[in-house]
């Protein structure tokens, strides 16, 4: 197995399709400016999308040889079918990284690892609002390199209610210009898995290239990462040998 954490980061690609105004922000794709975002010698990255790649860029052996999976969804959710879901879902629990950014809260993957419908606040303003990131605890390896604060000058509000299990640890809060705040930078462990959802990311804002933000996008991806030794993966095992010595019933 390489040595390199191996990323796939997948963009349904709808917002670039389908409206010019996004093209500009984002000329080669939400997914690539991301991937040259995050880019260093510890990555192997390939991207793909919904659209334009087979089996909506997950098929074949992708998940099996992916480390950490990306997920930018906002529009076409409910068109990801349920088979594909079904093989992320069994590749979390037996292991690999999932980060969940900005819209992906509504996606199948994202509710049904939860549990819950991942409802949240949120507001649409002209130009967007300005939203601070703060780091609650810098401790945690996804803030180390961040500052204490984010600055986003240009964002779509999210706030509470945010309806998610509680996080296993919560290592990013938001405010926003009218008063809101979020739950914004959230990790959780699911199976062998972990997850970490990031809410800053709106498709029609630059975001993806503030370089703040994409240092909490690879130190997500070093976070999720968790590898089993002999790189052998976790199944269920049938033990024949008992490792200590069972008493003989009378």
């Amino acid at each position: 197995m390489s040595d390199k954490i191996r990323i796939t980061i997948w963009n349904e690609g709808h917002h670039e399709r389908e409206h010019p105004h996004i093209r500009e922000v984002y000329p080669t794709g939400i997914h690539q400016v991301i991937a040259d975002g995050i880019e260093n010698d510890d990555f192997e990255i390939r991207t793909a999308t919904f659209y334009d790649d087979d089996d909506h860029g997950l098929g074949g052996d992708i998940l099996d040889n992916t480390d950490v999976l990306f997920w930018w969804g906002h529009c076409i959710h409910k068109l990801v079918p349920d088979e594909l879901v079904d093989r992320i879902q069994a590749r979390v629990l037996d292991g690999m990284g999932l980060v969940v950014l900005h819209s992906g809260h509504h996606s199948k993957i994202f509710k049904r690892l939860m549990g819950t419908n991942a409802n949240l606040s949120w507001r649409e303003h002209p130009g967007g609002e300005r939203e601070r990131i703060w780091a609650i605890d810098p401790a945690h390896p996804i803030a180390q390199g961040v500052p204490s604060s984010i600055l986003i000058p240009q964002s779509e509000m999210y706030g509470e209610p945010f309806d998610i299990p509680q996080p296993d640890h919560l290592v990013f809060v938001s405010w926003f210009e009218g008063g809101e705040v979020f739950r914004s930078g959230c990790c959780y462990h699911r199976g062998r898995g972990r997850i970490f959802y990031f809410g800053s990311g709106h498709e029609a804002f630059p975001i993806y290239y503030m370089p703040e933000v994409r240092q909490v996008l690879a130190n997500a991806a070093h976070w999720c990462v968790t590898r089993h030794e002999d790189g052998v993966r976790l199944v269920n095992r049938h033990i024949e040998e008992p490792l200590e010595t069972i008493a003989p019933q009378s």
